[in-house]
C-alpha cells in the first residue's frame, strides 16, 4: 500500500504541528524551512503555515506541478471532524484571543489556532474546540458550510494593509469565515443586531464601550454551546484577561501604567484610548508599522493624549504625522520611553504602552515587549 506524501511548509509551531498530525495519519510529511526550494517527488498535497504570504514562491510552484494545497488550520479542522469534535469559531480585529479564552473556559473547550494550541495539535477521539481565525489562515483555507456549530466575526478594523494590501481584502478574508458556519454571528451589522444581555457581564472586563459588543458575540457563543445565563454571567465574573491587554501592571503617585502591548494597529490604539475613560495619557508608541496611515487618528490623540512618546522603526513616520498636532518625544527605544514618560507624569494620568504596531523590530513579538515594559516599569519604581 502506497504511503501518501505530504509537503508541510513553514517550520513554525504550525508547521510542526501539521508534519505531528499527518504522521498520526499515516502519512510521510516533508518539512520545508523558510524559503527552502520544494522537494523533487510527488506529493498529495501541501499544508501551508499562516506566516506564508500569498506572494512567496512557493505558491508558483506549487500551481506549476499541480499540487494541491490547503492551510494548516483547513488540515486540522478537517480531522476534528472526521473525529466528531464540536467546534466554535472566533475572528476579528480586536479581543478574539480574550473572547475565545472566556468562551472555551465557559463551555469546557480546547482554545486553539491563532490562540492556544496549533489547530493541528487538537487530539482526542472527541471534544469541543473554539477556534481564533487570523485573515492569514483564510487566505488558502475552504471548508465546507457546516464545518463549524457558530462562528462569530466580532468586528472589523483596517490591519494587516502590509499583508493584505487594502482594507477591503482584509475584510472580506475575515468574512469569509461566516460561510464555513451554521449559525452565523455578525457584530458589523451594528449592535442593534443583539437583543442586550449587558446584566450578564456588568463589572467585568468586557464591561466598557469598547468591548461591550465582544461580550455580546460571546454571550451567543455560549448560548448556542447550551450554556444558561446563570452559567453565562459566572463566566464572565470568573474571567481572568490575557495579559499584554490593558493591564494595568504598576501604581506610583496616582499614576497608572498600563501595558497593551498586544496593541499591534493604529484601530487597537485608538480602541486603547478609549478604554482609558477620558484619562489624561503618555502615550507610549511605535514599532513597526503595517502601513496604515498613522493621521487616522490624530483626532483620538488630541481629546485625551498630553505626550506621545515614540519607539521603533515607524518613530519618524509617526512623528511626521503627529507631531504638529499632539506634543511627541523620538525616544527610540523603550527604556528612554519609560524614563521619559515616568519623568513628566503627573498625579492622576495614565503611562499607556499601546504601540499601533508590530513588535518585531526590537522584539520577538508583543509579550517580550509588553514584559520589558513592565520590568522597566517596576524596575524605575
Amino acid at each position: 500500500m502506497m504511503v501518501e506524501r505530504v509537503l508541510v511548509l513553514g517550520d513554525g509551531a504550525s508547521g510542526l504541528a501539521a508534519v505531528k498530525l499527518a504522521q498520526r495519519q499515516g502519512m510521510e510529511p516533508t518539512l520545508v524551512c523558510k524559503d527552502a526550494q520544494l522537494p523533487e517527488g510527488e506529493f498529495s498535497f501541501a499544508v501551508l503555515s499562516p506566516g506564508v504570504p500569498p506572494w512567496h514562491f512557493w505558491f508558483d510552484e506549487l500551481r506549476k506541478r499541480s499540487i494541491p494545497y490547503k492551510s494548516e488550520l483547513e488540515f486540522g479542522v478537517t480531522n476534528l471532524k472526521k473525529l466528531g469534535w464540536e467546534l466554535f469559531a472566533v475572528t476579528g480585529s480586536k479581543g478574539k484571543s480574550s473572547v475565545v479564552k472566556l468562551v472555551a473556559d465557559a463551555i469546557g473547550a480546547v482554545p486553539c489556532g491563532n490562540y492556544g494550541l496549533p489547530v493541528s495539535s487538537v487530539e482526542g477521539d472527541s471534544g469541543r474546540a473554539v477556534v481564533e481565525v487570523s485573515s492569514f489562515m483564510m487566505e488558502t483555507t475552504t471548508l465546507p458550510s457546516d464545518t463549524f456549530k457558530a462562528a462569530a466575526l466580532i468586528n472589523l478594523q483596517k490591519d494587516h494593509l502590509d499583508r493584505h494590501k487594502t482594507a477591503e481584502v482584509y475584510h472580506e478574508l475575515k468574512r469569509k469565515l461566516l460561510s464555513f458556519a451554521i449559525k452565523k454571528i455578525d457584530a458589523t451589522k451594528g449592535e442593534s443586531h443583539f437583543k442586550g444581555s449587558a446584566h450578564l457581564y456588568e463589572g467585568s472586563y468586557f464591561d466598557n464601550s469598547v468591548l461591550k459588543v465582544n461580550a455580546e458575540c460571546a454571550v451567543q457563543l455560549m448560548r448556542i454551546a447550551g450554556l444558561d445565563d446563570g452559567a453565562i454571567k459566572a463566566a464572565f465574573k470568573n474571567f481572568n484577561p490575557l495579559p499584554h491587554r490593558m493591564q494595568i501592571v504598576y501604581e506610583r503617585e496616582k499614576v497608572l501604567f498600563i501595558d497593551d502591548s498586544k496593541s499591534t494597529s493604529l484601530e487597537s490604539l485608538r480602541a486603547a484610548l478609549q478604554m482609558c475613560n477620558g484619562s489624561p495619557i503618555r502615550l507610549i508608541a511605535g514599532g513597526l508599522d503595517k502601513a496604515d496611515d498613522p493621521k487616522d487618528i490624530i483626532f483620538d490623540l488630541t481629546k485625551q493624549v498630553k505626550k506621545v512618546y515614540l519607539i521603533g522603526c515607524c518613530a519618524e513616520k509617526f512623528f511626521a504625522a503627529w507631531s504638529t498636532s499632539v506634543a511627541c518625544e523620538k525616544s527610540v527605544t523603550l527604556e528612554n520611553a519609560v524614563k521619559a514618560a515616568k519623568r513628566d507624569a503627573k498625579p492622576g494620568e495614565v503611562v499607556l504602552l499601546s504601540p499601533g504596531a508590530a513588535s518585531y523590530d526590537q522584539f520577538k513579538n508583543f509579550g517580550e515587549r509588553g514584559d520589558t515594559f513592565v520590568r522597566l516599569v517596576k524596575q524605575q519604581g
